[in-house]
């Protein structure tokens, strides 16, 4: 599944190595000169719309895809997110994207760099910079660096909705503390005996941060419970 496929330049590479390419398109005029350039092939899918507007999952159907493009720079989270969840339909996914973004998705705690989206990326695949591309690469040369970084999708991983809101929590003022940042979540006196309260998100490894809040929440349920008529 290619993302964002332009003129047709990684598309014709997909498909002299023989693979199956649905290519998703949302500008008009490149969608019809890809439909020129590639409509001949039966191994050539194109579906004209916008990659959010798309159920990636119900287009993949019982199949295994592999994920690559060149993504817009402004919408590369939300398209990252949407395939991160798809581990049992996607092998693995592949984006060249700015380079910035690249190196907060594949860092690690301690990291300046390691945030939310790091976090996200960490808890549902291995992910990897794979190597940076020159500005001049491009027709015309953006005025931001390039990377291209892979996602190798773990397969049943589930992460449950309560888990990003407390990842979402944990890092959004990245100068506070884990007791500041937490505190829109769990009571203060519930933080008070957590003995990470007085450190940052960006200090603890993502698996560190899962089992924290499967902790706060036990103690929440034991908490609800003991005050319960």
């Amino acid at each position: 599944m290619e993302i964002g496929p332009g003129e047709g330049a990684l598309t014709e590479h997909l498909l002299a190595t023989g693979a199956q390419v649905t290519a998703v398109e949302l500008d008009r005029g490149l969608a019809e000169g890809l439909r020129q350039r590639f409509g001949g092939s039966e191994r050539f899918e194109l579906i004209e719309s916008d990659v959010l507007d798309v159920d990636l999952s119900e287009l993949i159907g019982e199949g295994e895809a592999f994920v690559v493009g060149n993504l817009p720079y402004y919408i590369t989270s939300p398209i990252v997110r949407r395939v991160l969840p798809l581990g049992d339909r996607v092998s693995a996914a592949s984006f060249l994207i700015q380079r910035e973004v690249a190196e907060r998705i594949t860092a690690c705690k301690g990291s300046r760099d390691y945030g939310y989206l790091s976090a996200l990326c960490r808890l549902w695949s291995e992910p990897k910079l794979l190597f940076k591309v020159k500005a001049g690469s491009f027709r015309p040369p953006p005025r931001v660096e390039s990377a291209v970084v892979g996602l190798r999708l773990r397969k049943g991983a589930e992460v449950p909705a309560g888990l990003i809101r407390f990842l979402e929590a944990a890092f959004k003022q990245p100068r506070k503390t884990l007791g500041n940042n937490l505190a829109a979540l769990y009571d203060r006196d519930l933080l008070a005996g957590m003995e990470e309260r007085g450190l940052r998100a960006q200090q603890i490894d993502v698996e560190e941060l899962a089992e924290l809040w499967r902790r706060l929440e036990r103690l929440r349920v034991i908490e609800s419970e003991a005050t319960t008529p």
